[in-house]
């Protein structure tokens, strides 16, 4: 059993690792729909190829995945403003519905459309073979590099964005170089995993590090054992009780979730009880008196 779970549970900590540092950008940013989206229109790219007599899984899908993600990376970046009237958010959700709507469509025309449509939702992480691994893998830490040697710019444009604008950077290339790389983890990501176990890879465990602690660092490192935690449970219940893998794991994700937000709400609750019964006189170092 352990080793009919061996791949799968390194495919999950290696979707831990890109996404979380990708989840703590997109969150900031508040764009968190971005991920959805684009992993639509890599759906919709994949589907396309179908179309044409190609298999899910076939190198010209991926290609379409790939074109149809950049293409989005590209609208993104465009379509960021400083108009509160205009969110991105809401241009987002509707990039997001219109690529669902027209991958339905294409996939009523081919055959076997609905079992296309739930491999693309949910994927099937017990399937993944060692070298699917090891190529998302170099494809993953060429992405990281990638951001490690742009980091200032990355952080400072995501964390602190009128520092960058004092700064004097621009942000529509800068966005498009952030949005493409995302996209080319994405249409990895979506083959390997599906859309929904990949949106959750991506944000629950960069929310869950936003709840516990401040700074990029500690924040990576709680992400990464939340999301790890989260991918064994997942694994241990699919196995357990025959349920589809893909969607155990993003119900795990949710559960282990509600212990951050309820630990959050408990500790506001009892604060009050406990600054009331400290001496006065002597606070607690670092607080004033």
């Amino acid at each position: 059993m352990l080793s009919f779970l061996f791949w799968p549970f390194i495919a999950c900590l290696i979707l831990t690792g890109i996404h979380t540092y990708l989840g703590l950008h997109v969150i900031r940013r508040g764009v968190i729909f971005v991920d959805l989206a684009l992993a639509q229109m890599a759906a919709l790219g994949a589907t396309a190829a179908l179309l044409f007599g190609r298999d899910l899984h076939d190198p010209a899908a991926y290609w379409a995945s790939l074109g149809m993600t950049l293409i989005g990376a590209a609208f993104f970046s465009l379509s960021r403003s400083r108009d509160e009237k205009i969110p991105q958010e809401a241009i987002i959700g509707i990039v997001y519905v219109v690529s669902a709507a027209a991958a339905v469509i294409v996939l009523d025309r081919a055959p076997g459309g609905a079992e296309h449509i739930r491999g693309l939702l949910v994927g099937n992480i017990l399937t993944v073979t060692p070298a699917q691994i090891t190529k998302t893998a170099i494809l993953y830490t060429a992405v990281g590099l990638f951001h490690w040697f742009f980091r200032k710019a990355f952080l400072l444009i995501s964390f602190n964005p009128e520092e960058a604008l004092r700064r004097g950077y621009r942000f529509r290339p800068w966005d498009f170089l952030f949005y493409a790389a995302f996209g080319v983890v994405v249409t990895s990501s979506v083959s390997l995993a599906g859309v929904l176990l990949v949106f959750a890879f991506l944000i629950v465990p960069a929310l869950a590090s936003l709840f516990l602690t401040d700074g990029i660092v500690p924040r990576l490192w709680i992400g990464w054992g939340f999301g790890t935690a989260a991918s064994l449970l997942g694994l241990a219940a699919s196995v357990t009780f025959d349920l589809p893998t893909g969607a155990s794991i993003v119900c795990a994700f949710g559960l282990l979730l509600l212990l951050p937000i309820l630990g959050r709400s408990l500790f506001r609750m009892i604060r009050p009880g406990i600054r009331a019964t400290r001496p006065r006189g002597n606070p607690p170092k670092g607080e004033k008196a």
